[in-house]
């Protein structure tokens, strides 16, 4: 199995030039790897946390189509990873296919600050009391263009950046297995960060200066992420593609199907295995058979018609190993608690839409002369998780460790469970705020004029954006840890897919 283990590492890897090299991958790896991370998510954030506000300020879409658009647009950025997973895994490896979608994801950016810049590709302003002419078709196509461009890049980066990450730490080391953990606090924490800055600085220059310059900056710190993550290229731990890992799965359950009406075995040991062909997806080891979803054992059972010779490789159409059922097994049984996050984005996602449009109805000034921009209120949620990052990381689990005796303090399930309850509470105190701003509204007469400035201070809404950040840190964290732990190893790749997928799914249902 050691043996094993050190095949992970790519052949270009392994091309020593006659000299005792370094081991590949560990922390070294991780300044460059965050860099990007940095890089990529102030790009990604500061081009669509104000985003509502351009659609409907230059190009003048009405509020319910410009929500829907980025809702929908934020649904296909989060089921693209699928496919991008499917590349990944398959046969191209995520290095180069983060490389790539970064690419794509630029060229998309580009071409967004470009039709900020130029006039003849959005709309002429709103003169008085005109009503503003809308983008037209032409306009338009530049934007969806854009914006499809953005949902494919983003399929690339987002199932393989995680997981590449935490691919640098190997595992079968004890003093390195802590760190995977650490890692993907530290990996929400930089995205966060950068998130910060986003929802601040640029959202104030391209409300207070101008969306050239606005949108300008992302697709600069865009470049700037590709180049530094292409930079580490000899450092990092490249491990091989396995192989689609979706194929796998049908042939399983197409094999099941076949053999649906045969005895199930009393014996598990006369499954089929074959520890030869199954290497390249088993490094870290077999899977071991589980009596669960015995249905599916089927596909292992040997049969005359599969013609199985000694050294002959089964049609795996009719035939397959128990690791590779045990995969299946392995995703079906992570579809429910994956599923469950799609309820805590359903309320995260009214943040970047009608909670946007809510707070610029309310007083936002500091001072008599500065006002906060209402893209910017999403600070307060970014402030409330890294905090609770920090919190988590350096306090909690230390305590929680002396009762539970776990490494890693509490377990997903534990962790996920306290990010529901803290959202249920955010999304009740929402609900009240708005009963609130609605009775404030109608006292002054302004419940039919969505544009004039309801005098409620826009602190009535810190408690819902700073609760739905300390549900982030809680929930996604760990459903992102759940999926990189119960996902086979080959398919980690695939697992994160799944975790945007749920993201997915909670952005169509805001619709």
């Amino acid at each position: 199995m050691e043996e094993q283990s050190k095949n992970k590492i790519s052949e270009e890897e392994k091309q020593l030039h006659g000299k005792r090299s370094r081991p590949k991958g560990g922390l070294i790896t991780m300044p460059f790897i965050f860099a990007n991370e940095i890089c990529e998510k102030l790009a990604v954030i500061g081009f669509h946390a104000n985003m509502i506000s351009y659609l409907t300020t230059q190009l003048h879409l009405p509020l319910t189509k410009a929500a829907n658009t980025l809702t929908n647009f934020g649904g296909t950025s989060s089921l693209t990873p699928l496919l991008g997973a499917f590349v990944a895994d398959s046969f191209a490896g995520r290095f180069w296919t983060i490389t790539f979608a970064s690419i794509i994801y630029q060229i998309g950016m580009t071409l967004l600050t470009i039709s900020a810049i130029l006039p003849t590709l959005r709309p002429p302003p709103c003169k008085g009391e005109e009503v503003c002419v809308v983008a037209d078709t032409a306009q338009l196509s530049v934007l969806y263009i854009a914006l499809l461009l953005g949902a494919l890049g983003s399929g690339g980066i987002r199932p393989c950046v995680v997981a590449f990450g935490a691919d640098q730490f190997d595992e079968s080391d004890p003093k390195q297995t802590t760190k995977t953990w650490n890692y993907f606090n530290w990996y929400y924490f930089c995205m966060g960060a950068a998130a910060l800055v986003a929802v601040t600085v640029l959202v104030y220059i391209q409300d207070n200066v101008g969306w050239g310059l606005g949108l300008g900056i992302p697709t600069v710190a865009m470049f700037f992420s590709v180049i530094t993550f292409v930079g580490g290229f000899k450092l990092y731990r490249h491990l091989d593609p396995a192989g689609s890992p979706f194929t796998r799965l049908i042939q399983v359950a197409v094999a099941a199907f076949r053999k649906r009406k045969l005895r199930m075995v009393s014996d598990p040991t006369l499954l089929y295995t074959n520890d030869e062909i199954d290497a390249p997806i088993s490094l870290g080891g077999i899977l071991t058979h589980t009596k669960h979803m015995s249905f599916l054992d089927k596909a292992a059972i040997v049969t005359e018609q599969d013609n199985l010779k000694s050294g002959q490789v089964p049609n795996p159409w009719r035939l397959s190993t128990v690791h590779r059922v045990e995969e299946l097994k392995s995703v079906i049984r992570m579809g429910p608690i994956g599923a469950s996050g799609i309820l805590l984005i359903t309320a995260y996602a009214q943040q970047g839409t009608f909670s946007l449009q809510q707070a610029k109805t309310m007083n936002r000034h500091l001072t008599k002369s500065f006002q906060i921009p209402a893209g910017s209120m999403s600070v307060f949620t970014t402030v409330a998780m890294l905090s609770t990052i920090v919190f988590y990381d350096r306090i909690f689990i230390k305590i929680a460790r002396k009762f539970t005796g776990l490494e890693r303090g509490i377990t997903f399930l534990h962790r996920m469970g306290i990010g529901f309850v803290i959202s249920i509470i955010a999304t009740l105190v929402a609900g009240f705020v708005e009963i609130k701003r609605k009775r404030v509204a109608i006292e002054h007469g302004l419940l039919d004029k969505p544009h004039t400035m309801v005098p409620i201070s826009f602190l009535w809404l810190v408690p819902q954006y700073s609760l739905h950040g300390i549900a982030e840190a809680f929930m996604s964290i760990g459903h992102l840890e759940f999926f990189y732990d119960q996902a086979p190893e080959s398919m980690r790749s695939t697992a994160t897919a799944l975790f945007w997928m749920a993201i997915s799914i909670g952005n169509y249902i805001t619709i």
